[in-house]
């Protein structure tokens, strides 16, 4: 994993940081009430320089693509991209990552530290094919802009009118410097990510703030993901977890033909069953809850407690004024109002309709 090339610029803004090689290491410039209103109503900034990169390119490039990954490939041009997945054969998610097409090929944005384990993962499928793969995280250094005023400040920043498809790319320059600028969905939100490289990024960073960019860290981000029940990868997935129990819709296809998982995810949407997805929950204290922690409910025939979810993220909800976690739960115990109590003894966790705040993107998947 990358450390961002703007970190010692954080610093010496006062920003509080997170020690050196965690992810999302930014937390805050110092107001968090301020950081999120400007993302509800005016435009913040984040840095995501940790983000990994992989290159896929050569002539057979995008038929090897399509005939893995769990979303389109092949009809994508340059400009296009999508979201998408690679899956184990038991349909669960092993890399949930962003397909941008290039005129030379394709670039995959990955969260923190997963771009090796892909290319190695991806390796193991090439055979003969006329296809070159490469980590390219050192020169992958995004920033992602979010907020209804986001387009109005890139386009004074950098000149480029915002693409309005989702994961479609423009590319422009700044004083000599090439900028991709991707429409992408973060934080349940669209969002636009700003790719100068490492060696641009400083001067695009300043830029987009001049114009009207509030910057804004890992505590206004969990917050607008947590409202709007949006899953983060290697933080609420992992490979236990089948897409449509992460609320992953959008990042696979059904009309595509095969894939690797494919059939199992098939299955799921015919027949459905899963055991567990992903709901909301308003907590009855504002203290954080750990990831593992668990949702229990007294079993009034056995006269026992019974563990029916796990906590996968936490975050503070300026929507409810109140803690809210992000967790796995039961089927036929996801229903709206249904109470649990926390196996750490804090209080109790109540399921609430999702998404929270009324200007995030719509949730995917079934609701009991």
């Amino acid at each position: 994993m990358n450390a961002s090339p703007l970190l010692a610029l954080h610093e010496a803004a006062g920003a509080r940081l997170l020690p050196a090689g965690t992810p999302a290491p930014l937390l805050t410039y110092g107001d968090v009430p301020g950081e999120y209103r400007a993302a509800r109503e005016s435009a913040v900034l984040f840095d995501e320089c940790d983000r990994g990169a992989v290159r896929v390119d050569g002539a057979e490039a995008p038929e090897f693509l399509h005939r893995l990954l769990a979303n389109r490939v092949l009809d994508l041009v340059p400009g296009q991209g999508v979201r998408n997945m690679l899956l184990s054969p038991q349909g669960k998610v092993r890399f949930l990552f962003d397909v941008a097409r290039t005129e030379a090929g394709f670039t995959l944005s990955t969260a923190p530290g997963d771009a090796p384990r892909l290319v190695q993962a991806l390796d193991m499928f090439l055979f003969a094919e006329a296809i070159e793969l490469a980590d390219v995280s050192e020169a992958h250094a995004p920033l992602c802009l979010v907020g209804p005023r986001a387009t109005e400040v890139l386009e004074k920043a950098l000149g480029v009118a915002a693409p309005t498809e989702r994961y479609a790319s423009v590319d422009c320059e700044r004083d000599g410097t090439a900028i991709r600028v991707t429409h992408v969905e973060r934080f349940g939100s669209d969002a636009w990510r700003v790719d100068a490289g490492a060696a641009g990024v400083q001067p695009v960073w300043k830029a987009l703030m001049t114009t009207g960019a509030r910057p804004a860290g890992r505590v206004v981000a969990d917050s607008l993901r947590a409202e709007a029940c949006a899953a983060e990868a290697g933080v609420d997935i992992d490979d236990t977890v089948y897409p449509q129990e992460a609320r992953l819709e959008s990042a696979f296809s059904l009309e595509k033909g095969c894939y690797i998982g494919q059939e199992v995810v098939a299955k799921i949407d015919t027949y459905g069953g899963l055991n567990k997805r992903l709901v909301c929950l308003r907590v009855s204290h504002d203290d954080p809850v750990a990831p593992g922690t668990q949702l229990e409910r007294h079993d009034e025939q056995k006269d026992e407690w019974r563990a029916l979810g796990v906590v996968t993220s936490w975050a503070y909800s300026f929507e409810l004024d109140g803690g809210i976690v992000l967790a796995y739960v039961k089927r036929r115990h996801q229903a709206v109002g249904t109470e649990f109590r926390l196996n750490d003894g804090s209080g109790t966790a109540t399921v609430v309709a999702s998404p929270v705040r009324p200007d995030a993107l719509p949730v995917s998947g079934e609701f009991e």
